[in-house]
């Protein structure tokens, strides 16, 4: 398959409809940064199946979607389409049958995303599937983005793996294993379920058939028990309209009594009113005494500081008055001194101007006698050059001798000086040189640094690791708790469930029954062995009740038979019964007929089951068991139930402990999580300082030391220079030497020169003295004009001085009125304070009268409160009475409707109805005991039955359908299992062999494009195996560069990691060609001469595969090399643009024209 176009449609910075098209070659993209070229790359990756907004450079995968400009409204959606040439049938077999495929990704905004193959809808796993068996997709080596060469080296082995997996062609095997290990464990989930219910539906077979036996004896027994129902029912209703009458006449009394107690307590609250009513007038005037002695206490402390404060303001006018005289005192002095001055500079101004005028004329004589002196010195001067012309020609030569004998001792002396220079630029430069020990210390410090982050990121793996334990512990201490919750509730509702049954009815004689407590086990022995005299009662006031027959003679009582065990050593009852629990005994059921002949006459034997042998011949099968053996196990049960509810209770706060602590154990994991982190993150910025400090150190040693060589090659030139200069000045003075004196000439020249030096010394004596007298001038010019300034400046200051005094005066005399003024104020305040300390006085006399009135009124209602309350007790005792004999009249009236509700819902007619229902007449009607006894009966032998289904036969039947349908469905599974299994081992088996295969493969050509691409050195692959997973193993990469130890990637440079990876990038492409390389500008780290080479193999891989290049670069010597460019431009601020240029064909069109 080969990608010819892709069509971006409103994909981030592309608003607009475009396409890209891709041809076989080198297709460049250029453009400024920020114009949308890596978009391009991203919307390919984002067409592949890429579902990582992260990796899209987004917050959430809507941000693909145009956002919208200044000028354009955004885009609800964004759709990516690549065209795929399928002409060789490569694709998978459901999309194989085209010759073209279109592959569109889809996202509108808040709605996700939709893919479409040639038009159809798609899963993301369909087009995932489609480009990993195409050797790409979203995650593929080949699409290499910016900074994804850092990715490949910094990668750990396992996952440099998909490297392999491209190359051997499997990249779509995981997909397809994990798939099929999906439904593997779905399928034996599902065997799993089917073996369950298979054995469910066994059981319910069984039970159907045993259901079918018993529905028949079930109808016989229905229509018996609703005629005792009936007769039951009837006497209850009976009953309870007795109970009503009863209840009706005693709630008359309660009301009677109530409306007594309640005529007391109105007149005790009438009492308790008034002393509340007269209590309010006296709290409000003692209010008000107590707000009069605040207030006037609050004037006495503001008077108090206000003297306080005059006292301080005097002191202040005191200390201003004091100040104010010293600044009149200097004021005035000033004034002296400023008049004292004026006098002086108008003196000095009279004596500047006389002389003056006596310089002027004084200047003009001078001037005179220059004239002439000029005119003598010109005439000296003619004499003096003409001797001077005829010593210049015998000087000739002698000067230019001596001025390259000066010039060459000049450089000489500047050589020397140099050299000196040099000398102490070398030793300043050694001082410069990084000590060995602070290199050393910024190592070691490194070091420590690099140690401590790799002990924090260990600390931080291991922390995070502990977090999903700690989060798991949390869960199932929640588990725990929630669990004895239920528990505990379940407990509760059993608890008050039983106390409820075991409740003994309002207005009944209580049962002996209630007095007894029973061993666990015994309950159905005990019942059987006293029938219905266990419902009797101890009070001899009741119809049936148990008299105490202990005093009587009971000697004559004859003991059990031998072996026979006594009820009564299992049982705790009222002394009323031991008389009759002694006579009973407990055998095995099959031991009673046995035993029965043995007994003596009032004796009886009974088993645990239920069943009664008694002295007369009377012998009772074990039966369901009655009410008294379901009340007694009832309180048992209660009584374990109670323990229970303390153990789960505990329990229940055990595990609200354990998840309080659980939940304190995962915060404190989670906040030292982000400590180690927010740690790790400041160790590794110190380490990158502390590198880039060590790179300064290196850096500032290796160009210091190349100064120090260069200086110390200067100075030996330097010192070179300088002996050779020394011979030549040598040269020069012995040449000197052998010129002939001219003694003559500058005889001649000196006396000219002394006469013409006598008549210049005399004009410059006449000039400087001119100059003087100017300067002099000047000078009396300059003070006279400072003494004008100074004498307008004193002028002013003097009237500055005379305003200030002026002031001062002013201020003097408000102060003095103002401190006439503060010293009067204290005594009105000390006579205002001994106003209020009296006023105060009476006024807190006052208020503590008003509160003994209060107090006394406050005691007075305290007391009829009391007796009110003790009123308000009797009226709530009259009314909880009347409230009790209402809620019983109540209840015998909702139990009389109860019961008329049953007759009717149960029977369906009138009380007086169910005697017609039953047969019987009203004289002839049982007693209430027996009745129930045989309604109990009645009910004991269907309930024996158990549950009964009617319609068993049919649903047996149906049983055995499903369980044969599910039986064969169960062996469909099973072969379906071994399928999978075998086929997941097929595929790792291939697999593994394909990337054996593919490994020896990159690898050598790995090595081969690592010598081009470096101009020699050595790489190689090493394959990591996995025990557990043979596709689950790494890729490791050593390389050694010319000149170089091998090394993993990181200890390369950049463009080295760069070419490395290259390398392996481009050896995947050789063994199994992708169909498209996208290059995201990785040759940024490149050099030219790299740039050429990496262009030279790309051009050789375009040529010997099918794999299309599209390359993003900057570099002028890429774009050169390409055969198309397209140009991605933002002319609209945030909307990118595609042009393009086809190269080929535009130097073929150059050289049609040459």
């Amino acid at each position: 398959m080969q990608i010819e176009k892709m069509r971006l449609m409103g994909f981030k910075s592309f608003v607009e409809p475009t396409d890209l098209v891709i041809h076989h070659g080198l297709t460049g993209v250029v453009g400024p940064n920020g114009c949308g070229k890596s978009n391009l790359l991203e919307a390919l990756r984002w067409v592949m199946g890429e579902s990582s907004y992260k990796s899209m450079r987004a917050s959430a995968m809507d941000d693909v979607i145009f956002s919208g400009t200044q000028s354009r409204p955004a885009r609800n959606s964004a759709e990516v389409t690549i065209t795929i040439d399928n002409t060789k049938r490569v694709a998978p077999a459901e999309f194989n049958d085209s010759d073209v495929i279109e592959v569109t990704r889809r996202i509108e905004r808040e709605l996700g995303s939709s893919y479409r193959i040639n038009g159809r809808e798609a899963r993301a796993r369909d087009v995932k599937i489609l480009f990993e068996d195409a050797a790409t997709g979203a995650r593929s080596p080949a699409l290499v983005r910016q900074g994804q060469i850092g990715v490949i080296v910094n990668a750990k082995p396992e996952q440099r793996r998909r490297v392999l997996e491209d190359a051997a062609g499997i990249a779509g095997l995981h997909s397809r294993r994990h798939e099929a290990e999906l439904r593997l464990k779905a399928a034996e989930n599902n065997l799993a379920r089917l073996g369950d219910v298979v054995e469910q539906l066994r059981s319910q077979r069984d039970g159907l058939k045993r259901q079918a036996r018993q529905a028949r004896r079930y109808h016989e027994l229905s229509e018996q028990i609703r005629q005792a129902e009936a007769v039951v029912l009837f006497l209850a209703w009976q009953r309870a309209q007795a109970e009503v009458s009863a209840e009706e006449a005693a709630l008359q009394s309660a009301l009677a009594a109530l409306g007594a107690v309640t005529q007391k307590e109105a007149a005790a609250i009438r009492a308790e009113a008034e002393l509340a009513e007269k209590l309010q007038p006296l709290r409000e005037q003692e209010t008000i005494r107590a707000a009069v002695v605040t207030a006037k206490r609050h004037e006495l402390d503001r008077l108090t500081h206000e003297l306080q404060r005059l006292a301080e303001r005097q002191e202040e006018l005191e200390r201003q008055a004091r100040r104010l005289g010293e600044d009149q005192s200097r004021e005035a002095g000033l004034a002296e001194e400023d008049a004292a001055r004026a006098e002086r500079l108008s003196e000095e101004r009279e004596e500047l101007i006389a002389a003056g005028e006596k310089h002027a004329g004084r200047v003009e004589d001078i001037a005179h006698e220059r004239i002439e002196v000029t005119r003598n010195l010109l005439q000296l001067e003619e004499r003096e050059g003409e001797i001077q012309d005829r010593l210049s020609e015998r000087l000739s030569e002698e000067r230019s001798l001596r001025a390259l004998s000066d010039e060459r001792k000049n450089r000489h002396g500047q050589l020397v000086a140099q050299a000196k220079r040099l000398e102490s630029d070398a030793a300043a430069l050694d001082a410069q040189l990084p000590k060995g020990d602070e290199i050393t210390t910024g190592r070691r410090a490194r070091d420590e640094a690099a140690e401590r982050l790799s002990a924090l990121e260990a600390d931080l793996a291991q922390t995070e690791a502990g977090i999903p334990a700690a989060r798991d512990a949390v869960k199932a201490a929640e588990t725990r708790r929630e669990t004895a919750r239920i528990s505990l509730k379940s407990l509760e509702t059993e608890r008050a469930t039983l106390a409820k049954l075991l409740e003994v009815p309002v207005g009944t004689h209580q049962p002996v029954l209630d007095d007894i407590s029973v061993a666990k086990g015994f309950e159905v022995a005990l019942a059987a062995a006293l029938g219905d005299d266990i419902e009797a009662a101890l009070d001899e006031a009741a119809p049936l009740h148990w008299r105490d027959m202990n005093g009587a003679d009971q000697e004559h009582d004859s003991a059990l038979p031998e072996g026979v065990e006594v009820l009564s050593s299992h049982v705790t009852a009222p002394r009323q019964l031991h008389r009759r629990l002694a006579q009973i005994g407990i055998v095995e059921a099959s031991d009673g007929e046995r035993q029965q002949s043995r007994l003596a006459p009032g004796q009886r034997l009974v088993s645990l089951d239920g069943g009664l042998w008694r002295w007369d011949g009377f012998v009772a099968k074990a039966d369901a068991p009655s009410r008294a053996a379901q009340h007694l196990a009832g309180r048992n049960r209660l009584v374990e139930v109670v323990a229970e509810l303390d153990a789960v209770q505990g329990a229940a706060a055990m595990a609200e402990t354990d998840a309080r602590e659980a939940a304190s154990g995962l915060a404190i994991a989670e906040e030292r999580s982000r400590q180690l982190a927010a740690e790790a993150r400041n160790t590794a910025a110190r380490l990158k300082e502390l590198d880039q400090r060590a790179a300064a150190l290196e850096k500032r040693l290796t160009d210091t030391t190349a100064k120090i060589d260069h200086v110390r090659a200067s100075h030996g030139a330097l010192l070179s220079e300088a002996d050779a200069l020394s011979q030549l000045i040598e040269e020069g003075e012995t040449k000197l030497g052998s010129f002939q004196p001219v003694d003559t000439i500058q005889n001649d020249l000196r006396l000219a020169r002394e006469a013409a030096g006598a008549e210049r010394a005399k004009a410059a004596s006449l000039k400087a003295a001119q100059e003087a007298l100017q300067r002099e001038r000047q000078q009396s010019n300059n003070r006279l004009e400072a003494v004008e300034k100074e004498l307008k400046r004193l002028a002013k200051r003097q009237g500055e001085t005379e305003a200030r005094q002026r002031e001062m005066v002013e201020h003097m005399t408000a102060l003095e009125a103002e401190r006439v003024k503060v010293a009067d104020r204290p005594g009105e305040i000390e006579a205002r304070l001994s106003e209020l300390r009296a006023e105060i006085e009476l006024a807190e006399s006052e208020r503590k009268a008003a509160a003994d009135a209060v107090a006394q009124t406050e005691t007075d209602r305290t007391a009829q409160q009391s007796a009110l309350r003790e009123l308000a007790s009797l009226v709530a005792e009259a009314r909880e009475t009347r409230a009790r004999t209402d809620a019983r009249l109540e209840a015998a009236r909702q139990k009389r409707a109860e019961i008329m509700k049953t007759i009717g819902d149960q029977m369906e007619t009138s009380p007086e109805g169910c005697l017609e229902i039953a047969g019987v007449g009203g004289d002839n009607l049982p007693t209430a005991d027996s009745a129930d006894a045989k309604l109990n009966r009645l009910r004991t032998e269907r309930e024996r039955l158990g549950g009964v289904n009617l319609q068993a036969e049919n649903e047996l039947a149906e049983v055995e359908r499903r369980y044969d349908e599910l039986d064969t469905e169960r062996c469909d599974v099973d072969e379906a299992i071994m399928k999978l299994r075998s086929g997941i081992a097929s595929l790792n088996r291939e697999g593994r062999k394909r990337l054996n295969e593919a490994f020896t493969t990159v690898d050598s050509h790995f090595q081969s494009l690592f010598r081009t691409l470096f101009n020699g050195g050595e790489a190689r692959l090493e394959m990591i195996e996995s025990e557990d997973d043979p596709l689950a193993g790494g890729l490791e990469i050593i390389a050694r560069p010319p000149g170089k130890k091998p090394a993993t990637l990181s200890l390369l440079s950049g463009g080295e990691q760069t070419l490395t990876a290259l390398s392996l990038i481009f050896a995947v492409f050789l063994t199994n060609p992708s169909p498209i390389c996208v290059l995201d500008e990785v040759d940024a780290p490149l050099d030219d001469a790299n740039v050429d080479r990496f262009c030279r193999m790309m051009e050789k891989m375009a040529r010997d595969t099918d794999t299309r290049f599209l390359v993003i670069t900057h570099h002028p010597e890429t774009m050169a090399r390409m055969n198309r460019l397209f140009g991605v431009t933002m002319a609209e601020k945030g909307v990118s643009q595609l042009v393009s240029v086809d190269l080929e064909t535009a130097e073929q069109f150059l050289e049609a024209g040459e």
